[in-house]
C-alpha cells in the first residue's frame, strides 16, 4: 500500500480490534508495508481521549516501533445510532484531505456486533461519508464487513440489499479470515500443482470427508454476543462452508478473482439441503455443561456451543460422498483440520495378515500448526508380516522456517490492494444461508433437542452416533 489512506474502525474498543485488527496493522507497519501517510480512527461509544484509546493496547505498547505507529491512531467517540459522532468524524476526515490537497481513500471497517450494521450503513449514506470527499465514491471508499453476515437467510438478504444500495460490489469486502489462512490457499496449489492428487480427489476413491473446528475455550465473557448467535451461525455458515468449498471446488479457469469465486460459489450452491424433517437425523446440537452459568446467559438458553452435521455436495466429483462436519467450544484441544478418508482397498495379498481399519487419509491442518499430513500403510519392522499406518507430515514452520502471513495481515493487504479473491461474494453467502437456515428452522420445531456434554470432551455422544451408524468414526 503506497497511497495515503484512512481506516475508520467502528467498534474499536472491542475484542476484534484488540486481538486481531490492530496487531495486524501494527505488524504491517513494522514490516514497512503501510504508506508514510495513513490514519486509523477508532469509533466507539466510550468516552476516551486519543491517548486513552492508544493505551488500551497495552500488549503492543512495549514493542519496538509502537511509539511511531501510535502517532497514526486517533479516536472518535460516537453512538452508532446518533448522527453527532458521524458529523464530528466528517470534520476529522476533511482535515486529512485538506492537508494533502487530495481525496484520501477511506476504508470503513464494521468490527461491531451485526445488530449495529444497519444503523452504521444508514448514517454512512445519510451523511454522505460513503461518497468519500465527493468524487466518485467507488474509487475513494470501501466497506469491510465482518461475519456473521446476518442471522439467517432473510437478514442476510436484507444486509446485502442495503450494502448494494450504498456501494458497488467492487467496494464491498465481506471478511472471512479463514480464506486468508495459508493452508486454505495452499489446498489449491496442493491439488492442482501436483499431478498425483487430483486424479483420486473424487467419489471413485474417497470414502468420506471430515472437518473439525474445535476450541478449548468457551465463550470468554462474550455472552451478550454469542447467545444470540450460536456456533452454527458463528463459524458454520462462514468458516466451515469455505473449508467445504476449498475441498470440493473444481479447478478454476484461472487464478483470478472471479474465476476462483465462481468455483467456490458453485460448491456452496450444490450443497444438498437438509430438510427440516431430517434435521434430527443429520444434525446434532450440543451445549457444554456450565454454559448456563456463564455471564449474560439466560437460564433457559437453548443456544448451541457444538454442532455436528452430515451432508452431501451434489457435484459429479463428490456425489454420494458424505461430509461429516463438527464444530464446538470447550473441546479437548484447539484444532481446525480437514481429512479426506480414502476407501480402504487393502489388497487381497494382505487379507490374512489383517489391514488397519482406516487406510489412507489426507489431512489438511489449518491450525494451530498449519500443514498437511498423509497416512499410509506400511510393513511393521520384524520377521512376521504385519501392517500398520504411518504418517508423513509437512508443516510450514519446518519446511519454510515461517508460518506465512498471519490471516488478518493477508486480509488487510488484499483490502488495501482492492483484491477481492479471498472475500465472500453475495451469491456464496446466499447459498450458505439457505443451507444453514433450513437447519435453524428444524431446530425451532424441536426446542428440547439440545444435548449436554462435559467440558473437555468431543461433544455429546449423539455426535459419535451420527457417524458410527454409517460404520465410520471421527478421527
Amino acid at each position: 500500500m503506497n497511497s495515503p489512506f484512512v481506516m475508520i474502525i467502528f467498534g474499536a474498543t472491542g475484542d476484534l480490534m484488540q486481538n486481531k485488527l490492530l496487531p495486524a496493522l501494527f505488524s504491517l507497519f513494522s514490516q514497512k508495508k503501510l504508506p508514510e501517510e495513513f490514519h486509523i480512527i477508532g469509533f466507539s461509544r466510550r468516552e476516551l481521549s486519543d491517548n486513552e484509546f492508544t493505551n488500551l493496547f497495552i500488549g503492543l505498547s512495549s514493542k519496538e516501533g509502537w511509539g511511531d505507529f501510535a502517532k497514526h491512531l486517533q479516536y472518535q467517540r460516537g453512538s452508532f445510532e446518533d448522527v453527532n459522532g458521524y458529523s464530528e468524524l466528517i470534520e476529522k476526515l476533511n482535515t486529512f484531505d485538506k492537508k494533502l490537497g487530495a481525496c484520501i481513500t477511506r476504508f470503513f471497517y464494521l468490527a461491531t456486533p451485526p445488530q449495529h450494521y444497519e444503523s452504521i450503513l444508514n448514517f454512512l449514506q445519510k451523511t454522505k461519508l460513503s461518497e468519500g470527499c465527493g468524487q466518485r465514491s467507488s474509487k475513494w471508499t470501501r466497506i469491510i464487513v465482518e461475519k456473521p453476515f446476518g442471522k439467517d437467510l432473510e437478514t442476510a438478504i436484507a444486509l446485502d440489499k442495503k450494502l448494494s444500495e450504498i456501494f458497488e460490489e467492487k467496494q464491498i469486502f465481506r471478511v472471512d479470515h479463514y480464506l486468508g489462512k495459508e493452508t486454505v490457499q495452499n489446498i489449491l496449489a496442493f491439488r492442482f500443482a501436483n499431478g498425483i492428487f487430483d486424479p483420486v480427489w473424487n467419489k471413485q476413491y474417497l470414502d468420506h470427508v471430515q472437518i473439525t473446528f474445535a476450541e478449548k475455550k468457551g465463550i470468554e465473557g462474550r455472552g451478550n454476543f454469542f447467545d444470540g448467535v450460536g456456533i452454527l451461525r458463528d463459524v458454520g455458515q462462514n468458516h466451515l462452508m469455505q473449508l467445504v468449498a476449498s475441498v470440493a471446488m473444481e479447478q478454476p479457469k484461472s487464478f483470478t478473482k472471479e474465476d476462483l469465486r465462481d468455483e467456490r460459489a458453485k460448491v456452496i450452491k450444490a450443497l444438498k439441503y437438509i430438510e427440516e424433517k431430517d434435521v434430527n437425523n443429520q444434525v446434532v446440537r450440543g451445549q457444554y455443561k456450565g454454559y448456563l452459568s456463564e455471564k449474560n446467559i439466560p437460564p433457559n438458553s437453548n443456544t448451541e456451543t457444538f454442532a455436528a452435521i452430515k451432508f452431501f455436495v451434489n457435484t459429479p466429483r463428490f456425489q454420494n460422498v458424505p461430509f461429516y462436519v463438527r464444530a464446538g467450544k470447550k473441546m479437548p484441544r484447539n484444532t481446525v483440520e480437514i481429512s479426506l478418508i480414502f476407501l480402504q482397498t487393502c489388497h487381497i495379498l494382505f487379507k490374512e495378515y489383517g489391514c488397519p481399519e482406516i487406510g489412507n487419509v489426507l489431512t489438511i491442518k489449518i491450525q494451530p500448526d498449519e500443514g498437511i499430513s498423509i497416512r499410509m500403510i506400511a510393513k511393521k519392522p520384524g520377521i512376521k508380516l504385519a501392517l500398520e499406518p504411518v504418517t508423513m507430515d509437512f508443516t510450514y514452520q519446518e519446511a519454510f522456517m515461517t508460518k506465512g502471513v498471519e490471516a488478518y495481515e493477508k486480509v488487510l493487504l488484499d483490502i488495501f490492494a482492492g483484491d477481492q479473491m479471498l472475500f465472500n461474494r453475495s451469491d456464496e453467502l446466499s447459498s450458505s444461508w439457505e443451507f444453514i437456515t433450513k437447519i435453524l428452522n428444524g431446530w425451532k420445531d424441536n426446542e428440547s433437542g439440545i444435548m449436554n456434554y462435559e467440558q473437555g470432551t468431543w461433544g455429546p455422544q449423539e455426535a459419535n452416533a451420527l457417524i458410527e451408524k454409517d460404520g465410520r468414526k471421527w478421527l
